[in-house]
């Protein structure tokens, strides 16, 4: 109560001060805005400049201070000389009060003793239109007004606080009431019921209580505690070391220490002691002793202990096994996971066709794939053996049922025994005696069995553990049977890529080549690289990657390759030959044939390159593949910028080519993305790491394909890795002979003997008759036909070529012609005469080429 009235006086307090203050701030503003008010009202300035200002302003100002609320307003002049005040004897006296501020063009506030007592008054000042001062007003309170304000305002506050002050005390006398009523308002017979109460559910709780005094004897002891302890009925009130108890027990409640779930054994009981000291009412200390029998709990913990660790071992062994698509790791992390928790040694004997990918038959030969144990010295059959187990051995009636055998002891097991008799009584003598052979079984497949061996633990396998290794070998041949198939497949994916990719280079005399091929380690991708001789002793080489893995990839690659082999064959540039591309990988993504496995739309990248050896021009585009590199002679090793472009299939925009000049003995370096990405490096890392690689001089293809793998190959890729190395070669004059024809029929003849010379030259005296021919035929065509200026070509390679160019884009077209037609025999004459033949457009026209195979004595060997 002494509390309540404190802060009730407190807050009054606080109320009045925080009242008064906010009052005298609000007399301030009132007065303010009056004096304000008056000071911009209409007329002001007009009565100002009155011969008698006092008769306008005075009634003027007593009417809007009663209206307002204030106790003056007074009108002055500059010199503080009043025009009005509330007491008419007062105008024409000067004015109390501070007007410097207001003179000087602010608004001021004060209290001063006035003449009507002590003032609160706020003083503005009057201005003219040009922003003089020619006037001051000022309005105001008084203090007596303001504190009657403050007064009318107190009753409110002094009620509020009675109110407050009634309900605590009301509040306080209810609480100690029920206080009262719930602790000291018990009768006689209310205490003795509680009593009764406390007793029996002492004596009725499965938990021993005891309480004994300082001098060490039992002051209580409850029906449990009697039991557990076998004590005497008459146990209460003597010395605990004289009731019977055991002695352990009895040393304990007597040294008065602190025990927290401390285990003793009393006869055949694991007891669970708890001991507090107590103060009773300040008399010597005693203890308060709580007892647990826990007998039945170990076991149960036991047996919980024992089916935890079992549960951990099959959620490690979820974790652990199956971890990577290999059936041989698959089968060493059961070995790993098993050894030691669940038995000695572990052995995994597969069927040997599941380790190829295939499905096993009945009766097949087991090979042991995994074996582990907590020593190495066993006379277990070694890793990599392989096994024929006979009909009567567990693991032939478990593989052929599919059922779990468990042999408790290996010593009487005769089945067993026959098998192979010395190793199996070199494997009882090590002291190996008991087994589970629990076959991998998976879809209904057995793809082996994995045997669990008993030595360390003396006691056999029972039937929780044949359970737990039914556990164990479910989740592992799950895993293994995923292996399988996808080993099955990955080796179909790897002989179909490896059947669509080139087996051996053709023979052409542009380059020299390396190449390298590598499938991804998780699954077969649709890289590819080729090279692809052309008319005129230029080579085309070509590099791709197809997104995806799997024999999606590397079929759609096979008709990819196929389709650039196709289209080289007529022999488009490179950025028309990736348009074409584009257009066949579209059509592949509407028709379906190109989709991915998962609906979405096939991925594809490209790098075509042409190489001339006569001029020595390479021309290249590429379609989102990464850019070449150029090794120069010197070694100086660069990455081409040539323009990306789209990758296949995305269509709409056109491919971009660049033509580089190259020096003989310049090496080109074309390869896809596995080579130089990788997860643990940026691309850029790897695009300067196979730079590096390959800046050496005079170092021949197959050299720089070794130092880039070295540099560059991870032991296990993720990605297909495709690689090309090509080192140019040149057409050197002596093997290269070309004229400018006149655009007059009449120069055919000296164009056929100047080629007939050439040959004659070259040593290929055999094909001057045929060559005779075939120009006659090509240069006609292009003088009837064609547009100036005529060319003619010889090159002397592996063949010998013809070629005769024009400046027409008109391509002429092989027919048969009737018996009675006068033409049209030409081109036919020609196929028959030259192995090949066809048509080649430049930027200038066209180039019609002829090839001729050179007799054995002329051929270039390179």
């Amino acid at each position: 109560m002494a509390i309540v009235v404190l802060l009730a006086a407190g807050a009054l307090l606080a109320l009045v001060l925080q009242s008064r203050h906010d009052i005298d701030r609000e007399a301030r503003n009132r007065s303010v805005s009056v004096a304000q008010t008056f000071a911009n009202s209409l007329g002001l300035r007009e009565a100002l400049k009155a011969p008698d200002p006092s008769l306008i302003l005075q009634p003027l100002a007593e009417e809007t201070r009663k209206a307002a609320g204030v106790d003056f307003i007074v009108v002055m002049d500059t010199q503080g000389i009043r025009y009005s005040h509330p007491q008419p004897d007062r105008i024409g006296e000067r004015f109390v009060g501070t007007i410097e501020p207001s003179l000087a063009g602010r608004v001021h506030t004060e209290s001063v003793q006035g003449p009507l007592g002590k003032e609160i008054q706020a003083i503005v000042p009057v201005t003219s239109a040009e922003g003089e001062v020619i006037a001051l007003v000022s309005a105001g309170l008084t203090v007596k007004s303001v504190s009657d304000i403050a007064n009318q305002q107190l009753p409110v506050f002094l009620l509020s606080i009675a109110g407050g002050l009634v309900l605590a005390t009301v509040g306080s006398a209810l609480i100690s009431r029920r206080l009262r009523r719930q602790t000291h308002g018990l009768g006689t017979q209310e205490m003795t019921r509680m009593y009764e109460h406390h007793d029996a559910v002492l004596h009725a709780v499965r938990e021993g209580v005891l309480i004994t005094d300082g001098e060490g004897r039992l002051l209580l002891a409850n029906d449990e505690a009697g039991r557990l302890l076998d004590l005497p009925d008459d146990a209460e009130g003597r010395p605990v070391d004289e009731v019977g108890m055991d002695r352990r027990m009895a040393d304990l409640l007597l040294s008065g220490r602190i025990a927290t779930d401390e285990v003793l054994e009393a006869g055949d009981r694991l007891l669970v002691v708890n001991q507090r000291p107590t103060h009773p009412g300040g008399r010597p200390q005693g203890s308060a002793v709580t007892i647990r029998d826990s007998t039945e709990m170990q076991l149960l913990s036991s047996r919980a202990e024992t089916a935890r660790k079992r549960l951990k071992l099959l959620y490690d062994a979820g974790g652990d096994i199956g971890t990577t698509l290999d059936v041989v790791r698959t089968a060493e992390e059961l070995a790993d996971v098993a050894v030691p928790r669940f038995a000695d040694f572990v052995t995994v004997d597969l069927a040997d066709p599941v380790l190829n990918g295939d499905e096993p038959g009945p009766g097949a030969d087991m090979r042991r794939t995994a074996v582990n144990g907590i020593r190495s010295d066993h006379p277990l059959y070694p890793l990599g053996a392989l096994i024929d187990f006979l009909p009567s051995t567990p693991q032939a009636r478990g593989y052929g049922t599919g059922a779990v055998e468990l042999v408790q002891d290996l010593r009487d097991a005769p089945g067993w025994h026959a098998q192979d008799p010395r190793r199996t009584a070199e494997i009882v003598g090590y002291g190996i005696h008991s087994l589970i052979a629990a076959p991998l079984k998976a879809r209904g497949v057995v793809l082996g069995v994995a045997n669990f061996w008993r030595w360390q633990k003396p006691e056999p396998f029972d039937e929780d553990d044949v359970s737990l290794a039914e556990e164990l070998v479910g989740r592992a041949a799950v895993a293994m049977d995923n292996a399988r198939r996808y080993t099955r497949e990955h080796h179909l994916a790897v002989t179909l890529q490896r059947s669509l990719l080139p087996r051996d280079l053709p023979e052409q005399s542009a380059v020299d080549v390396a190449h390298f091929y590598q499938p991804a380690q998780s699954g077969v991708g649709g890289d590819w690289f080729d090279v692809i001789p052309l008319p005129g002793s230029r080579v085309g080489l070509v590099v791709g990657d197809v997104v995806g893995h799997g024999l999606h990839a590397a079929a759609t690659m096979g008709r990819l390759r196929t389709a650039v082999h196709n289209f080289s064959s007529l022999d488009l540039p490179p950025d028309e030959l990736l348009a074409r591309l584009d257009d066949l990988v579209q059509r592949m993504d509407q028709e379906g044939d190109g989709a991915a496995p998962d609906g979405g739309v096939l991925g594809a990248t490209c790098l075509y390159a042409v190489y001339d050896p006569v001029s020595r021009n390479c021309t290249m585009a590429r379609a989102g593949h990464m850019p070449p590199l150029v090794v120069a002679p010197d070694g100086t090793t660069t990455i081409t910028e040539l323009p990306a472009g789209p990758p296949l299939g995305l269509g709409g925009m056109p491919f971009e080519t660049m033509e580089l000049r190259l020096a003989e003995g310049s090496q080109l370096v074309l390869y896809t993305d596995g080579l130089v990405e990788e997860r643990s490096r940026d691309i850029a890392e790897g695009l300067e790491k196979l730079r590096t690689a390959l800046s050496h001089p005079g170092r021949d293809p197959d050299a720089g394909r070794r130092a880039v793998l070295d540099a560059l190959l991870p032991d296990q890729p993720s990605d297909d890795i495709a690689l090309l190395i090509a080192r140019t070669r040149t057409l050197g004059a002596d093997r290269v002979a070309q004229w400018d024809v006149p655009f007059d029929p009449s120069a055919v003849g000296a164009m056929r003997s100047r080629a007939a010379a050439q040959l004659e030259e070259w040593g290929l005296e055999e094909l001057v008759f045929s060559t005779e021919l075939i120009l006659s035929e090509l240069i006609t065509n292009a003088i009837r036909y064609g547009a100036a200026p005529v060319h003619l070509r010889l090159l002397r390679d592996r063949t010998l070529t013809c070629e005769v160019g024009d400046s027409s884009s008109t391509a002429p077209h092989l027919r048969y012609a009737a018996g009675m037609d006068e033409g049209g025999r030409g081109l036919f004459l020609v196929a028959q005469i030259s192995e090949h033949w066809g048509t080649r457009y430049t930027p200038e026209g066209k180039v019609i080429w002829a090839e001729q195979v050179l007799p054995a004595d002329g051929r270039i060997v390179s």
